[in-house]
């Protein structure tokens, strides 16, 4: 029977620029016996295409309908959420705006004119960032995010990601944002499952380093988890955790044990 799995990228595959040992080999094994593959991430800060550069100068084959980010689903979203004449006001960096203007989504900068508010990991996130998104919430636009990650795993440590976008603003609007288009969301498992691998959800494995985002996805839309240890996650946090993953793995390259 044919599996589908599902990887996270940064902390499973690979940490900044080095691949973890055994990715590439366990990948193409899985590939070689018949089962479908796909990149999943929330990392909003780089496009499809640049994901599948940096696969393939890590050894890894990949083609563009295999890698899918966040910025990607949220285009998905916003098309079907937008009416005509609508636009969505994006605090992000230039690869979630590209990505979702290639997908045909009116952008504006006017608080007054936004539907909704688009809010993704932005390493130049600044006060006139989170005032233009306050004024445009004054305005009833709704806020969604483009993942709830609180840090991103980098060689040595981690940094933040659009954790700190999401808390300063909910620190301005007092309420909290509820709508996340990528991993953990409902939305991203089911395209990712239905569109892409084209599966049944127990037949498909979601394989990644943080339980809030990964090993949640996979539980609450009935996939196979599995946590491996070379990301965000340690044992303590294994243990502490609501979200018990069905399998916990060294790394990466013990998956096509599974």
């Amino acid at each position: 029977m044919t599996k589908g799995f599902i990887f996270d990228l940064d902390g499973t595959v690979y940490l900044d620029e080095v691949m973890i040992e055994g990715a590439a080999e366990a990948i193409a094994a899985l590939k070689q016996r018949g089962d479908k593959v796909v990149y999943l991430t929330n990392k909003s800060i780089s496009t499809r295409m640049d994901y599948v550069q940096k696969l393939r100068k890590l050894g890894i084959e990949v083609e563009l309908d295999e890698v899918i980010n966040s910025n990607f689903i949220t285009a998905k979203y916003l098309k079907e959420a937008l009416e005509t004449g609508e636009a969505a006001l994006v605090i992000g960096e230039q690869p979630l705006l590209e990505e979702l203007e290639d997908e045909g989504i009116p952008i504006t900068y006017d608080a007054k004119q936004a539907k909704f508010v688009v809010l993704g990991w932005d390493r130049q996130f600044s006060y006139e960032k989170i005032n233009l998104a306050f004024q445009a919430w004054l305005n009833k636009a709704t806020i969604i995010a483009t993942n709830p990650d609180r840090t991103c795993p980098v060689l040595g440590g981690e940094i933040p990601d659009c954790g700190a976008m999401i808390g300063a603003l909910e620190g301005v609007t007092g309420q909290r944002i509820e709508s996340i288009t990528g991993k953990p969301s409902k939305w991203m498992a089911e395209y990712v499952v239905s569109q892409v691998l084209k599966l049944d959800p127990s037949q498909c494995y979601m394989v990644g380093d943080r339980l809030e985002t990964d090993i949640r996805m996979g539980i609450e839309n009935g996939l196979q988890s599995v946590l491996v240890m070379t990301g965000v996650t340690n044992q303590e946090m294994l243990t502490k955790s609501l979200y018990k993953p069905s399998y916990v793995l060294d790394s990466i390259k013990e998956v096509v044990n599974l």
